[in-house]
């Protein structure tokens, strides 16, 4: 085991039946994610990117068993938790959290927010009273709110500071990993800014590890380490941030890469279209992505899919271009 890593996720899938027919028979099974390997290393953060139906939130749901995994191993902090009973996942269930997309959609609209942010310190500590209000309070303050917000609702706050509450509630038993999904993507861009900022100084002040979904470049490249690149449910391309910006190996990174806008439009970068649309139903040869590939031409695209493997230290893609 690898001490430096806190979470490691091995040969991940995670796939849904397909029902049809007279007496609604399962007919096959949809892969939202199929074979999918990454870790996360203590302190650091990892970034999940991928277009919509990529299998982002269903690898990050997965990966702390919030919902059950069809195949492949699960490990936090060397110990093994992809099969956990409820018992033993409740007690692990403190060091993992998530924070969700939709701030509102994420906090009960009828419990004011001593009551959402105090929940979690009743279920883990069994803290009442007087000493739980002054934790929520304190935990308030960490986020950038006031005390006297304690007794207010939820439908009384802005976007930003809704996703605040949720960063609170989820920091109140004191989680070793944050699951971030997409968490600035339904703010403004200044709001955005900001939470970014804070989910970075918590960071540093705590030592927090992120798993961090998103399809938004400008924000990973602010906020992670290293990125993974997903496609179909497949990972594509792992590496450093910057590495992934400047030197993009793989066809489907080098096309997002290039999407990026320029401050200068006589900047020189040429853009490259990818061909049709995504298509959730992955071809059963082959490379996922060979039918939209500008760069698709061997006959291994289309007959063999590729393995993740390593090009140069630290740099992983799955493309038949790099043997």
């Amino acid at each position: 085991m690898n001490e430096r890593l806190l979470l490691e996720v091995r040969g991940l899938k995670k796939y849904y039946p397909v029902r049809g027919g007279l007496f609604n028979r399962r007919v096959g099974a949809f892969r939202a994610v199929d074979d999918v390997s990454f870790s996360v290393p203590r302190g650091k953060t990892l970034g999940l990117v991928g277009e919509s139906g990529s299998g982002k939130t269903t690898i990050g749901k997965c990966a702390i068993r919030l919902i059950a995994p069809t195949g492949g191993a699960i490990l936090f902090d060397g110990e093994d938790i992809t099969h956990l009973n409820e018992r033993d996942l409740r007690r692990r269930r403190r060091d993992m959290q998530m924070i969700y997309q939709s701030p509102a959609a994420s906090l009960n609209g009828r419990m004011t927010v001593g009551e959402i942010i105090g929940e979690p310190l009743w279920l883990h500590e069994r803290l009442r009273g007087a000493k739980r209000r002054d934790r929520v309070i304190e935990l308030l303050r960490l986020v950038g709110l006031k005390p006297e917000h304690y007794y207010r609702f939820p439908h009384e706050f802005s976007g930003g500071q809704q996703q605040r509450i949720g960063i609170a509630r989820a920091l109140a038993v004191k989680p070793r990993l944050l699951v971030l999904d997409e968490p600035t993507s339904a703010l403004d861009v200044s709001v955005q800014a900001q939470v970014l900022n804070l989910l970075h100084d918590l960071q540093q002040e705590f030592g927090l590890s992120y798993l961090f979904i998103s399809h938004d470049l400008g924000v990973v490249r602010y906020l992670c380490d290293q990125v993974a690149l997903l496609y179909l449910g497949k990972v594509v391309e792992v590496a450093d941030v910057e590495t992934i910006f400047t030197a993009p190996k793989h066809p489907y990174t080098q096309a997002l890469i290039s999407a990026i806008p320029e401050p200068d439009p006589e900047g020189g970068r040429e853009q490259i279209i990818l061909k049709g649309d995504l298509n959730l139903r992955a071809p059963k040869r082959g490379c996922p992505f060979a039918p939209r590939c500008h760069a698709a031409k061997l006959d291994r695209c289309e007959a063999d899919a590729p393995p993740l493997r390593e090009v140069e230290r630290g740099h992983q893609v799955a493309c038949h271009l790099y043997p």
